[in-house]
């Protein structure tokens, strides 16, 4: 009789470690491609209430009617509690759809109901349109810097990155048709580019609206679509509203949008308007993955867009979040020594800065949280190693007294790693032997 026992642990590849996970062989090679992200494994740290966190970008709720939102949800569940807390359709709760198409109409988009498929937050959406368009091996093209959480879905669906720079307007569109023409030379699979043409996170800048017609005519040239995440552009700080990439292309762009930013994060709701064939997919891909989103957290939403000024409400946070900008360019401007450079943002979360020659960013990170404030590192923004000398430092959280003390705590660290460098030459290259993230399945 052969006895029961438990699998024995596999070696793990590098020499000395052992892999305590029984089911390693078993995992879908894809997975090679999910690790932790950077900022993700940093939050754990920055949330220590003595470490002045400028990595995170957590929207600031404090503006929020919150007696008058807990009135509201009470009367969904006394009037409509069985509908809300039921099962309901993978397309999403049609008055939020038609919402949802009013609110997009700010940004010159023209679209029907049917075409929006409401999701768990945008980030839902973004991991469903790269499901349905990319094969392993296949090219996405975008920013460099970009969205931590868009790498990491394409990383998770095998597709590879390639970024194309920005400058202080956005995409630079001449880079962009080159990075195509190099691809199509190669003989690889361009399937979209990935934008984030409104108050970028995490560099802050916008794209211009000279430049947008010409990014979408390059890429109907090349026959790549458009996947156009916009969770801020409702936060212009001087009102402004940009017009939508899908406005002027709507067969060829998939749109992304949220309420994290502009009402509520933790609801998780978000949206995918797409052309109409690829709407059909989405839903499918939906229903596969959640069957439904929560009727009831949709529900929330479009009771308080129907009965609060949520135009008003979206100008309370543009003013927080102006302020706290403010205050983080100002402090940047007293504080941080010569060589470094940043972009000035007119929107979002978000200033993107740049270090001087011989620091690293990642390599600098520890000494930060040492002193009691916390960036997110470059690297992380990019999925081909790029970025050391750069960090993202999100303002939309902290107080403006709480950013201008953490920029003060940042630049003595910068000063510093800065003076490290020239006595001893570049400190980020130095190497620590073994992997400096470890697995928690190895030990």
């Amino acid at each position: 009789m052969t006895e029961n026992r438990p699998a024995k642990p596999q070696k793990a590849a590098l020499s000395g470690r052992q892999n305590l996970d029984p089911h390693l062989e078993r995992y879908a090679a894809r997975t090679a491609g999910m690790t932790a992200s950077e900022i993700r494994a940093l939050f754990a740290v920055a949330s220590r209430p003595e470490v002045v966190s400028l990595a995170g970008g957590m929207p600031n709720l404090a503006a929020l009617p919150l007696d008058t939102l807990s009135a509201q949800v009470a009367e969904i569940i006394a009037e409509d509690g069985l509908v809300a807390l039921q099962y309901g359709s993978a397309h999403g709760v049609p008055v939020l759809r038609e919402q949802i198409c009013e609110i997009m109409a700010l940004e010159g988009i023209k679209a029907h109901p049917d075409d929006v498929v409401v999701t768990v937050g945008s980030q839902m959406g973004l991991d469903m349109v790269t499901r349905l368009f990319c094969d392993p091996g296949d090219v996405v093209i975008a920013e460099g810097p970009s969205y931590v959480g868009a790498l990491g879905s394409f990383a998770a669906y095998q597709a590879q990155v390639v970024h194309v720079a920005m400058d202080e307007n956005g995409l630079v569109p001449e880079l962009l048709r080159e990075a195509l023409i190099q691809a199509e030379k190669a003989g690889r699979r361009v399937k979209f580019l990935y934008t984030i043409p409104n108050f970028h996170n995490p560099a802050g800048v916008t794209l211009a609206v000279e430049r947008r017609g010409e990014i979408l005519e390059i890429c109907r040239e090349h026959g790549v679509l458009v996947v156009e995440d916009n969770p801020y552009g409702m936060l212009g700080f001087d009102g402004q509203t940009y017009p939508a990439l899908r406005s002027t292309d709507p067969e060829n762009v998939v749109y992304l949008g949220s309420f994290s930013k502009t009402f509520a994060s933790g609801l998780r709701v978000g949206w995918v308007l797409a052309p109409h064939a690829v709407r059909e997919k989405l839903v499918l891909a939906a229903e596969s993955a959640t069957l439904c989103p929560p009727t009831f957290n949709q529900m929330i939403v479009s009771r308080y867009l129907s009965t609060h000024d949520w135009k008003g409400q979206i100008k309370k946070f543009r003013e927080n979040y102006r302020e706290r900008r403010d205050a983080m360019l100002s402090a940047l401007d007293q504080y941080l020594p010569p060589g470094c450079s940043w972009t000035k943002p007119d929107g979002g979360f978000y200033v993107w800065v740049t270090v001087p020659e011989g620091v690293d960013t990642k390599a600098m990170l520890p000494r930060a949280v040492t002193a009691r404030v916390a960036y997110a590192s470059g690297t992380g923004f990019y999925a081909d190693g790029f970025g050391s000398r750069q960090m993202r430092l999100s303002y939309c959280y902290p107080t403006p007294e709480r950013i201008r003390e953490g920029v003060r705590r940042l630049a003595a660290v910068l000063e510093s790693e800065m003076d490290l460098a020239r006595t001893f030459g570049n400190v980020g290259s130095r190497q620590i032997q073994g992997p400096q993230n470890p697995s928690p399945d190895t030990v």
